[in-house]
């Protein structure tokens, strides 16, 4: 039963269409029909600019960080540790799978980076900071949202198994998967960074 409630909610969560919401509410315009045509924070930034971006970011990590703590909050005095991880990592996949294809946006969401940063907080924080320090350093250096996200994303499972040794193989498979999710869903990108038709972003440009 726990798992088919979080299981939900987390789904519901994910489906929460940021970027689309805040689009059309406060601009009038569908993101998913410019730039990229993705409903994720990044093409936010790149058509309606740094404030709505950001505020598209910060919800949709919201997000997944949301799915994946609250059966911790509510179920950690009811259930073993590990039982309570295998029920989060459940949230934490239907999290990402509702904000790739959202309930309530016709199921045309995005990528799911926000979110899966979201779920690698509320499940590992340190691996999450490490991330998101990989993140901005291959960010800052070269200037691909696209090529930050795939490193981060082979990053992760190899944090996970090596350097945090985390003995859960549920926990281990997790971001494995989660990590192989990332790059295939960003194939098209890899395609236009070796051809060097990938765009470059600068959020300190004015």
């Amino acid at each position: 039963m726990y798992f088919s409630v979080f299981g939900i909610i987390a789904y519901l969560l994910g489906s929460i269409p940021t970027a689309v919401w805040v689009g059309k509410t406060y601009y009038g315009v569908d993101v998913r029909e410019h730039g990229s045509k993705n409903a994720g924070a990044t093409n936010t930034f790149r058509v309606l600019g740094k404030k709505p971006g950001t505020v598209v970011l910060l919800i949709d990590v919201l997000k997944g960080a949301l799915a994946v703590l609250m059966p911790y909050f509510f179920l950690h005095n009811r259930l073993t540790n590990n039982e309570v991880i295998e029920i989060q990592l459940i949230a934490a996949i239907l999290a990402i799978v509702g904000h790739v294809f959202p309930l309530f946006a016709q199921f045309k969401g995005g990528k799911g980076v926000a979110t899966s940063l979201g779920v690698i907080v509320g499940i590992h924080p340190p691996a999450a900071g490490i991330c998101l320090l990989i993140f901005l350093a291959v960010f800052l250096l070269f200037q691909y949202v696209s090529l930050g996200a795939i490193v981060t994303a082979v990053a992760f499972p190899l944090l996970i198994v090596f350097f945090f040794k985390v003995d859960s193989y549920w926990l281990q498979a997790f971001s494995i998967v989660l990590g192989t999710v990332v790059v295939v869903t960003h194939k098209k990108n890899i395609k236009r960074l070796l051809k060097r038709e990938e765009s470059k972003m600068n959020l300190f440009k004015k």
